[in-house]
C-alpha cells in the first residue's frame, strides 16, 4: 500500500505535467478550465498538486489539453525537481 509521500509524489508529478503541457500549448488555466468544464480555481489547485482528482476529471483535463491521460503521469518529461 502506498504511503502518504508516494501519494503526494504522484499528485506533484501530475501537477507538473498539467502545467508543462498547458504552457507548451500556450493555454491559460482559465481556457483549460473552460474546455474541461471545470472551475479555474480547480485547475489552479490541480497544478499546485493540492487535488487528488477523479479519473473523470483527469480525462476532462487530458481532452482539454489534447493529450492522452497517460501523458499526464509521464515521468520522462518532468525535471528532477518533482
Amino acid at each position: 500500500m502506498p504511503n502518504q509521500t508516494q501519494k503526494l509524489d504522484v499528485q506533484i508529478l501530475f501537477a507538473a505535467n498539467v502545467r508543462r503541457i498547458r504552457k507548451a500549448k500556450e493555454l491559460t488555466q482559465e481556457r483549460v478550465a473552460e474546455l474541461a468544464d471545470l472551475h479555474p480555481n480547480y485547475i489552479s489547485s490541480v497544478e499546485r498538486g493540492e487535488r487528488n482528482i477523479s479519473l473523470r476529471n483527469i480525462e476532462k483535463i487530458a481532452l482539454a489539453l489534447g493529450v492522452e491521460m497517460a501523458d499526464l503521469l509521464d515521468h520522462s518529461q518532468v525535471t528532477s525537481g518533482v
